[in-house]
């Protein structure tokens, strides 16, 4: 007899959210039932160079699973840390002042060759796919939330990076006449990084779109990370330059905060932030308040990577 192991966060296919909960626009797959993943991805470049929303919804990738419902959007989409737009939650007033076309991301630093690309181009080239994650602030208040995007270890591949990278850091834009957020006292413009083992590890995510469709900008129009298991500090919105570095980079809340936030940023209920408890959660969109698991319950897939570094703030 076959034991199939049930990852934490998974659950049976039957107790999944029905998906027209959060997103009618997915009937629009019907017609392409029979097509395969692949054919899928294999015609996404000229879907894109046309139309970029075409390229969405995309196919749901099972294996990411959730133990909880998806967090309708009207609580996610306007419940948002987005410091470039202002300190409220409620940046999507703000937000709309975000101009997301052309865009392009500069790939340099310890790479065979530094190019640019536009967000278009790069979607053509990676494919999409759809995967449900839980995203845990710093904060104490959590969602779950269907992303649509690409595997970050694919965009670390076509960036070719040299043996001497061991960091991977990540920045967003810097326009003070379009973000009012930009003009206070931050370190700007906003940097983040991981190490290239992170980057590798299936769960590290660039999200392009979500509920189906292309990232709102108070999302982080039109590209963003999503790091399930750690802090949603770490998930840097908007992203304009993606170095490999040999050094580990100062981040912007580590630069800002270091007794509060730290490179590492992952989520453990037994550590505290110094101004309030971690042990528990507030669930956007109900009244709940829920245990906080370690690692936001990646744990299974992630906790290898930091062996040997115990004496590091991990937590932090």
């Amino acid at each position: 007899m076959q034991i199939r192991h049930r990852r934490g966060w998974e659950i049976p296919e039957r107790l999944a959210t029905p998906e027209s909960v959060f997103l009618d626009r997915r009937s629009l797959l019907g017609g392409a039932a029979g097509l395969s993943l692949a054919a899928w991805l294999g015609d996404g470049a000229a879907r894109a160079a046309t139309d970029p929303a075409s390229a969405y919804p995309a196919p749901r990738n099972g294996v990411y699973a959730l133990d909880r419902a998806v967090t309708p959007e009207r609580y996610s989409g306007d419940y948002n840390n987005f410091y470039e737009f202002g300190t409220s939650k409620s940046v999507l007033p703000a937000a709309d002042r975000l101009k997301t076309r052309p865009w392009t991301i500069q790939i340099d630093g310890l790479v065979e060759k530094p190019f640019t690309i536009g967000i278009d181009e790069l979607v053509g080239k990676m494919g999409l796919e759809e995967r449900l994650y839980r995203h845990r602030c710093v904060e104490a208040w959590s969602m779950a939330v269907p992303w649509t995007g690409f595997p970050l270890a694919k965009l670390v591949a076509l960036a070719k990076p040299l043996s001497g990278a061991k960091y991977v850091a990540m920045q967003t834009f810097l326009d003070r006449s379009m973000a009012p957020g930009q003009r206070m006292f931050y370190p700007w413009p906003y940097l983040e990084a991981v190490t290239m083992a992170e980057a590798a590890n299936d769960l590290a995510f660039v999200a392009t779109g979500v509920y189906g469709k292309p990232l709102p900008n108070q999302f982080g129009a039109p590209i963003r990370l999503a790091l399930p298991w750690k802090y949603g500090f770490k998930s840097i919105k908007s992203i304009v330059k993606v170095s490999f570095v040999a050094e580990r980079p100062k981040t912007f809340w580590e630069g800002l905060g270091p007794t509060e936030y730290g490179f590492w940023a992952n989520v453990n209920p037994a550590v505290p932030h110094p101004r309030w408890s971690q042990a528990t959660e507030r669930v956007l969109g109900t009244d709940e308040r829920v245990k906080t698991l370690i690692y936001n319950g990646y744990g299974e897939q992630v906790a290898g990577l930091y062996k040997g570094l115990e004496g590091e703030p991990l937590f932090m």
